[in-house]
């Protein structure tokens, strides 16, 4: 439809089992009652043998499955870290040039180090609910860090407010956290998802976020662009036969001990530069 660069992006993340699929189903139907063009990504863990998923996701987004006004594509992580598929972003690009108004991408269950959504998105929703875990665990990985917004889920569980205040008081401790907006919801029953959706819209219409989204958006396209270079690069270095013979060659003196692991990186580099 056009070159794209108009969707807004949202990420949604968070432990397993606090609702996030729940909760991507109640925000992209709100959308599209609104008239709002949706698309959604929802990644899923893959299995260790055939490299498929269950796609788990979709089954849980069924008020929306048949919705015109959204368009849903799961994919497997296919044992990419960081809680996204390889190509999540550039699914969302495409949804984006398509003429999607807003784009949902839902990560697996992550744990501490998996963050990438930050990168592929506008703004991140880390989802916990009282039942999630260690709170304090939750608060000092990295999830803190990538936040613009908290959604507390099943908040009508005991221990909703106790989770709120240990957010607020762990908040206080970091200067990035420090004002972050935090939300209670019933994703199950639809509550407190108006509230959310309200502060996302008004977040985005923002003129003074707009210049933010556009800087984010040329460093993290910039890093992308990086990252796919070393990529192609990889490729081309080792399906090299020459390298693969040096390598496997010399794996068992290193292993012996005769020899070191920066000395073959260090040749290798150099094959590769004079066989291009």
């Amino acid at each position: 439809r056009d070159e794209g660069g108009r969707a807004h992006r949202l990420g949604i993340t968070g432990p397993p089992g606090v609702g996030k699929s729940t909760l991507t189903n109640e925000l992209a139907a709100l959308m599209s009652r609104k008239k709002y063009p949706v698309g959604i990504v929802a990644v899923d863990p893959s299995s260790v043998f055939t490299g498929g998923a269950i796609l788990g996701d979709r089954i849980r987004m069924q008020k929306i499955g048949l919705d015109e006004g959204v368009f849903i594509r799961s994919m497997a992580t296919r044992g990419c870290l960081g809680g996204l598929a390889e190509a999540t972003t550039a699914a969302a690009d495409i949804l984006d040039a398509a003429g999607k108004k807003y784009i949902i991408i839902e990560t697996v269950g992550v744990g501490q180090s998996e963050i990438e959504i930050f990168k592929a998105v506008d703004n991140t929703i880390v989802v916990l609910s009282p039942e999630s875990g260690d709170a304090i665990q939750t608060m000092k990985s990295g999830l803190m860090e990538i936040a613009d917004i908290i959604v507390v889920n099943k908040a009508d569980r005991p221990q909703a407010d106790i989770l709120v205040n240990t957010i607020k008081t762990t908040a206080e401790f970091s200067s990035k956290s420090k004002n972050i907006p935090i939300f209670k919801t019933v994703a199950t029953q639809g509550a407190g998802v108006e509230e959310l959706f309200n502060h996302l819209e008004n977040y985005f219409n923002s003129d003074d976020q707009a210049r933010v989204f556009s800087e984010k958006r040329k460093y993290f396209f910039q890093e992308r662009i990086k990252s796919l270079v070393l990529k192609k690069i990889g490729n081309d270095l080792w399906s090299n036969p020459e390298i693969q013979k040096l390598l496997e060659s010399t794996t068992g003196k290193i292993q012996d001990g005769k020899n070191m692991g920066t000395k073959l990186v260090a040749r290798i580099i150099s094959l590769f530069k004079e066989k291009k």
